[in-house]
């Protein structure tokens, strides 16, 4: 009985501490010039000093993670960027936006109907209303001041992989490196103007979800444009793969090293 008395005083502990950690993330809502609100969290450096200028850091969320709330997309991801040694070696502004229910990320069609689903992208229109909201949210923070325009990065999971590849079409010379997960996106819109982006795709050769060939005909794509592109597939592992990639002892010092 002590014992389990202890273990559950244990998971008390971690659980209030991970909420006292989120609260970090500060909760922020952003008005696109479309009209379309964009809930959104925002973590500053240790030590933040108004005026100095951080790299930032754009984390698209996964579709079970949409909604209004503006804590769930901190589900997957956010404490890799509270640990005290991540915020101590890498000072950053990272940034969680929030995508509504009923919208996506990516202009991509999805079939649940069969299994890993059937998803096609099409590029050929505007950027969704949340994409095109978080793009101006970033240009806004640059704006501002605060953010050193050669280091802006961006990564997402599932959806939000999704959102990554297509955030990267849109607005090629805004980000430096983006770290696609589980996504996807549409090859043949890709040119060469994308591939001056540096490229770190991660997928699980086992998706359930997501068919893991939607991430290799990017990189294939990007390989062929003579990009700078990395890809790790991890064998045996279903759709979250974003716990594999976030694990990479690397996965922070590989963006920070990449400018303009």
């Amino acid at each position: 009985m002590r014992f389990l008395f202890l273990f559950i005083t244990f998971l008390l502990t971690i659980s209030c501490a991970s909420a006292q950690d989120l609260s970090l993330f500060e909760k922020k809502t952003f008005v696109s010039s479309r009209g379309d609100t964009l809930p959104y969290r925002i973590l500053y450096p240790l030590h933040y000093k108004p005026g100095k200028k951080y790299p930032l850091l754009l984390v698209l969320h996964g579709a079970g993670e949409r909604g209004k709330d503006n804590e769930s997309q901190l589900v997957h991801g956010a404490r890799l960027f509270l640990a005290d040694s991540n915020r101590t070696r890498f000072p950053a502004i990272v940034v969680f936006p929030q995508c509504p229910q009923n919208s996506y990320w990516a202009n991509a069609k999805v079939n649940r109907n069969s299994t890993p689903y059937e998803i096609s992208f099409d590029y050929s229109g505007a950027a969704s209303g949340p994409l095109n909201a978080a793009l101006e949210l970033v240009h806004q923070l640059l704006d501002a001041g605060s953010i050193e325009k050669k280091q802006v990065y961006i990564t997402g999971l599932s959806m939000g992989g999704m959102g990554t590849f297509e955030a990267i079409y849109r607005e090629p010379g805004l980000f430096a490196a983006a770290a696609p997960i589980c996504g996807g996106g549409n090859p043949d819109a890709y040119s060469k103007q994308m591939a001056r982006v540096a490229f770190r795709v991660f997928h699980g050769a086992e998706d359930a979800v997501v068919n893991v060939e939607l991430s290799r005909v990017m990189v294939n794509r990007l390989k062929a444009l003579k990009a700078s592109v990395v890809y790790k597939e991890y064998p045996g592992v279903n759709h979250n793969s974003w716990d594999n990639a976030f694990a990479e002892p690397d996965f922070l010092s590989w963006f920070f090293s990449k400018k303009n």
